[in-house]
């Protein structure tokens, strides 16, 4: 099973999708960590830096970074424990990669995916 882990700067809620204007960024990662839980092969966590902190100090590599670098370093994105990204969200072609998961944008969903906006 693949691992991925998101740690997040801190937000007003746990996806970030809220507020006013909503960031087109984040609301492509929440969709995105939305449809990976639906897979079994994949155990997919974002971790917001207001909502849960004890993630942060739980997690070794991530707490150095941020000692180091401060909360710029963020986002920072671990898969199977090993950093892959750091200082900006992963796109959907990375995150495909790092997990065997074909996310594909509204305008090429094709029936093969039923819509979902993923294979």
């Amino acid at each position: 099973m693949t691992k991925l882990e998101l740690f997040e700067p801190a937000m007003c809620c746990s996806t970030g999708v809220c507020g006013p204007s909503v960031d087109e960024e984040l609301l492509m990662i929440t969709s995105a960590f939305e449809a990976l839980t639906q897979s079994e092969a994949i155990d997919a966590s974002r971790h917001n830096l207001t909502s849960d902190p004890d993630a942060f100090v739980k997690n070794e590599k991530v707490l150095t970074i941020m000692k180091e670098k401060g909360k710029d370093s963020l986002p920072v994105t671990l898969v199977d424990g090993e950093i892959k990204k750091m200082g900006a969200y992963p796109s959907l072609k990375e995150i495909s990669n790092y997990t065997g998961v074909i996310f594909m944008n509204a305008e090429s969903a094709s029936d093969c995916c039923g819509g979902s906006g993923c294979c």
